[in-house]
């Protein structure tokens, strides 16, 4: 089983840089992943942020299909829970009419921000929808398959495109897992969140074993981790050292990943309930090409995946294109290696 590379991107915005500079380098990266040979890049929702640039990936996701050809463009992930999935299923099937097969929508459940930005996306919402009956909805909108009895039937989130947009459920626990699965949708593991590997292990495992195959055709299970790589061990572990990951653990049982330490005491406060705060190290899957390479395919076998999507949190922006550049060089020799061995084994059986 080979393995498939893709990107997140999450628009870092590093000391120093202005937004418009850290969307510059979204564009650049998605070009040179494009060039590579990665099979999609997506971007990310954040909100009420200093450090990350990407609060409205819709727009981001047009402007990259512009700067690009082939690659496939998508969202990691729209926050449904703030949305109208008619709207969300509009605004992609324009994507998808803009660039036919190449539109990914990835959802996600975390809110993307601080209490305070989620207060202002739901204001006059009083009663929402669960989080599964709208990915229920913008499925229909985006196949038009509004059934008769529907409040809203016969509506059309126009315009129809020849190739609807991709739907992707992403997670980081058992629950979302079992959404997927009771949906036939494809899952993405988000482990640079919630960085405990058995409950990767638990979460892909019921996706399978619940997986719906009523309404999909097969489980496609994806993770998605944070890689480094660099010429030398000692570099790549010089990259990641100063990366932290920091969670607020809230009285109500609720636990969330930002991403720093001020960030956390604000969503504290915001929220008005007592909290707790964890700064770990993160799990990032670090080295050269050979340390990564072995890492990826130890991972591969444990989790049964066949893509990977990465994200890689560097500051300096040229070596953070060479961090994917170097990913990409390992996963096609490892490629190499594996079409060679069949060769030379039918060469020795000649002999």
């Amino acid at each position: 089983m080979g393995i498939t590379l893709s990107i997140l991107d999450q628009t870092p915005i590093y000391p120093g840089e202005t937004a418009t500079e850290a969307f510059r380098h979204t564009v650049t990266l998605a070009q040179r992943a494009e060039a590579l040979g990665y099979r999609r890049l997506w971007v990310s929702e954040h909100h009420d942020s200093d450090f990350v640039g990407g609060s409205s990936p819709e727009v981001l996701i047009s402007h990259l299909l512009a700067k690009t050809e082939r690659i496939t463009i998508g969202s990691g992930g729209i926050m449904l829970q703030h949305y109208s999935p008619y709207k969300v299923a509009e605004n992609f099937n324009v994507l998808s009419s803009l660039a036919p097969g190449r539109v990914d929508l990835g959802i996600g459940r975390a809110p993307g921000g601080l209490p305070r930005s989620t207060q202002a996306l739901q204001r006059g919402v009083d009663h929402p929808p669960t989080l599964t009956e709208k990915i229920v909805e913008l499925e229909k909108f985006i196949h038009d398959k509004l059934e008769d009895g529907h409040p809203l039937a016969g509506l059309k989130a126009s315009p129809l495109p020849e190739t609807a947009p991709a739907l992707y459920v992403l997670g980081t626990s058992v629950g979302s897992a079992e959404i997927a699965a009771s949906l036939g949708l494809p899952y993405v593991f988000s482990q640079f969140i919630n960085g405990d590997e058995e409950t990767a292990l638990a979460a892909f495992a019921a996706y399978r074993s619940q997986f719906n195959r009523e309404r999909g055709d097969r489980p496609q299970a994806i993770f998605a981790l944070s890689v480094v790589v660099a010429d030398s061990d000692e570099e790549a572990a010089e990259l990641a050292g100063n990366l932290q990951q920091v969670k607020i653990h809230l009285a109500s049982g609720r636990t969330l990943t930002v991403g720093t330490i001020e960030q956390a005491e604000e969503y504290g406060k915001q929220s008005n309930e007592k909290y707790r705060i964890e700064v770990k190290e993160p799990e990032v899957t670090k080295g050269a090409k050979e340390t990564v390479r072995a890492k990826l395919l130890e991972l591969q076998r444990k989790l049964g995946v066949e893509e990977f999507i990465v994200t890689t949190n560097i500051p300096n922006f040229e070596k953070r294109l060479r961090s994917f550049e170097l990913l990409k060089e390992a996963v096609s020799e490892t490629a190499a290696e594996a079409s060679a061995a069949p060769a030379a084994e039918h060469g020795a059986a000649a002999v």
